[in-house]
């Protein structure tokens, strides 16, 4: 039934739309995520979320312990009706769940940090061919212990002026530069599964119509 209504809602929408989501979702990769622990300054967030969409990384988490963070609209720019964005703010122990559930998928926990430890690795350095989650904490405060306990890599970034550290939206930014850089030039296969480029492509044809849900109901009528 998803293909019958995915020509469905082709039909409403130029053959350039059409041409941009398959372009974009050739780019799109969950070999890295983002991860923001009690992030609340709603412009840093976003900032973040528009930095993920338009370096192709689809899925985000929020760990939310003490703070509930707040999309900026005009920060964001729509950037979140294109990716994944997953909370984390149910239980008492938040950072736990959300990283132990990244380790079962396999990913490699890193905890961008000032600290130095036998864990600290260049960011130049980390290891791209496994899939990495990038962890960022409020500026205040960084990564709680609990983060640092659980990554398997702390990366400072280098530092040359008399300023301890970047606006979290910047260091968001340079991590996944370089992060992304490496990764397109290497052979890691970057892309989606077919199923899900499938899923992505449904979801993005509905965000790109106006009226949708009146739509979708007349083919099911």
């Amino acid at each position: 039934m998803d293909a019958e209504l995915l020509e469905y809602l082709s039909g409403f929408l130029t053959d350039a739309r059409k041409r941009k989501i398959e372009e974009i979702l050739e780019k799109r990769t969950r070999h890295v995520t983002v991860v923001l622990e009690d992030i609340f300054h709603p412009p840093n967030a976003s900032a973040i979320i528009r930095t993920c969409e338009c370096f192709g990384v689809q899925d985000m988490r929020f760990i939310q312990n003490h703070k509930v963070y707040r999309v900026n609209a005009d920060v964001a720019q729509g950037a979140s009706k294109w990716v994944n964005i997953f909370d984390y703010a149910e239980g008492d122990s938040n950072t736990e769940t959300c990283l132990s559930d990244l380790k079962k998928q396999g990913y490699r926990i890193v905890a961008t940090t000032l600290r130095e430890s036998e864990k600290t690795i260049q960011l130049e350095k980390l290891p791209v061919k496994e899939k990495l989650a990038l962890c960022f904490g409020a500026e205040e405060t960084g990564l709680s212990d609990e983060a640092h306990e659980l990554a398997d890599y702390h990366v400072k970034i280098p530092m040359s002026g008399f300023t301890q550290s970047f606006n979290i939206s910047v260091s968001a930014a340079l991590c996944l530069q370089v992060a992304v850089a490496r990764l397109r030039e290497s052979d890691v296969d970057l892309r989606l599964s077919d199923k899900e480029k499938a899923e992505l492509r449904l979801d993005w044809h509905k965000k790109s119509i106006r009226n949708v849900d009146a739509i979708i109901k007349r083919f099911y009528e």
